[in-house]
């Protein structure tokens, strides 16, 4: 228990005795000070009980030196009679009942030393409580995580030593446990939250701060994955021990959850080889395999999307698409190929559309995604959605569709920085011809090419005549040392003419 003004009245070797009528009296003592300043409040914290003589005290400072201290936040006055004053002076006393300040009498016998001693000694035995209390709550969480019912049983026990409530949620921010059970709906105003930390490598934390209510929430895990989340709530702040509490449980359930690792990476594996399966056409083999994991392979025609990101990122990616999954009711198959996570759902399904919503809840994860295809073209949709996820990659589109991108042009498809040196170098000969004299070789090729060959119109477009084109244009082609006459050629030279910008 803390210390207060009260239990300094009933510690009889002190002999104080309280003045005020209204001021309260059980408000903690957070130290003693000693001053005979006027004004000493520059030199207070708040919660001290301030001791003096009243050496400087006069009858009318008495009103703004009681307000100066309760302002300050002093708890309690303590003043020693028989040296300057006799008796405490009672505009003193009134003036502490109106601001709401205690006024103890320390009588002359009582040294100040007395009181800081025992205040002292009090703060000292309340902290070793609370550090006993903390030692205790966290054995008893240590044996609650290794006996049975566990992870429910750690849960239930820290939101019972907290006063307040406690969630163990998955990876995806589903309630695993909850105590008390009403508390399972908190999940749905956490969901932003723990969308943020589910992309830092955890452990990781964040203090939400609510109207009468403090928030901790804390990822679970220890590698680059993300295992789950711990929330607990509490009426007002987090005392440092109860901090400590919430860490040691989250600790514990990490451990907790980490036993399932090795289950996880076999079982990434092997959704691996069941996409090569479905891949390589051995829909049938690769169907036993995936109920034996309890789960079903998407009905066709079926919709492939590919993610790209961080490997914390694709993880994540993994949960959300479960956590959508389980929403929808919709069979889903998720499997690492390279660098990218493919997706498959069911085309037309609610799970399809919440999928689009996957960057929203994965911040910096990019998707592409292709058109519905049968079990027999997989590899085409996977291979579509994968060009889809790194053409979005590189335009900063968190989102793209493989339909989108014929759509946007054959340049959209291009790395700028690679075609641009492409084209450099393919018009070099006649950039430099253009530099040494007035050939207008560069501007004379673009015309005549974009005139589909015609000499009639380029030279019109250009303003000279036909044969001064055809000079030109056959001194590119020895330039260039190509055949002009190639298609092929004409394309990559009109290419190079019209690079895409950055």
């Amino acid at each position: 228990m803390p210390v207060t003004v009260a239990t300094l009245l009933g510690t009889a070797s002190l002999e104080l005795a309280l003045h005020t009528r209204s001021a309260p009296v059980d408000r903690a003592v957070s130290w003693v000070h000693v001053s005979e300043l006027t004004d000493p409040t520059p030199f207070l914290e708040g919660g001290e009980l301030l001791l003096t003589t009243g050496l400087a005290l006069t009858p009318g400072d008495a009103p703004a030196y009681v307000r100066r201290l309760a302002g300050a936040g002093v708890v309690g006055l303590g003043l020693g009679t028989g040296l300057s004053h006799e008796r405490v002076p009672g505009e003193l006393v009134a003036a502490a009942d109106e601001s709401g300040l205690a006024v103890l009498e320390v009588p002359r016998q009582t040294p100040f030393i007395a009181l800081s001693r025992t205040v002292s000694t009090a703060l000292a035995a309340e902290e070793y409580a609370a550090v006993s209390r903390t030692s205790t709550v966290q054995r008893e969480l240590t044996r609650a995580a290794v006996g049975p019912g566990a992870p429910g049983t750690v849960v239930d026990r820290l939101a019972r030593h907290l006063g307040g409530w406690a969630l163990l949620l998955d990876a995806a921010g589903t309630p695993l446990e909850a105590a008390p059970a009403g508390a399972r709906p908190r999940a749905g105003a956490l969901a932003g939250a723990v969308d943020r930390l589910r992309t830092t490598r955890p452990p990781a934390g964040a203090a939400l701060t609510q109207p009468g209510e403090t928030v901790l929430l804390q990822s679970l895990g220890t590698g680059s994955r993300v295992r789950g989340f711990l929330a607990v709530g509490r009426p007002g702040p987090f005392p440092a021990g109860d901090r400590h509490v919430v860490n040691a449980a989250a600790l514990l359930l990490t451990l907790r959850l980490e036993q399932s690792r090795a289950l996880d990476s076999g079982t990434a594996a092997l959704r691996a080889a069941i996409l090569q399966l479905l891949l390589a056409g051995q829909t049938a083999a690769a169907e036993p395999v995936v109920a034996a994991l309890g789960e079903r392979l998407p009905g066709e025609p079926v919709l492939t999307v590919a993610v790209l990101g961080s490997a914390e990122q694709r993880a994540a990616a993994v949960d959300v698409a479960a956590d959508a999954a389980a929403a929808t009711r919709e069979p889903v198959l998720s499997a690492e190929v390279d660098d990218a996570l493919v997706v498959l759902v069911p085309a037309g399904g609610a799970l399809a559309g919440r999928l689009a919503d996957l960057p929203e809840r994965v911040p910096g994860a990019v998707l592409g995604t292709a058109a519905p295809v049968p079990w027999e073209r997989l590899g085409d949709g996977v291979r579509q959605a994968r060009q889809a996820a790194g053409h979005g990659r590189a335009a900063g589109r968190p989102v793209t569709a493989f339909a989108d991108l014929a759509g946007r042009g054959l340049t959209a498809l291009l790395d700028p920085a690679a075609t641009t040196a492409f084209a450099e170098a393919a018009l070099a000969p006649l950039a430099a011809a253009d530099r040494a004299g007035p050939g207008d070789l560069v501007e004379s090729l673009r015309v005549w090419l974009a005139a589909h060959g015609q000499w009639e119109p380029a030279a019109a477009r250009l303003g000279v005549h036909r044969h001064t084109l055809r000079k030109r244009i056959r001194r590119a082609e020895e330039l260039l040392g190509r055949d002009l006459d190639s298609p092929g050629v004409r394309a990559e030279l009109w290419l190079a003419l019209h690079p895409p910008t950055q």
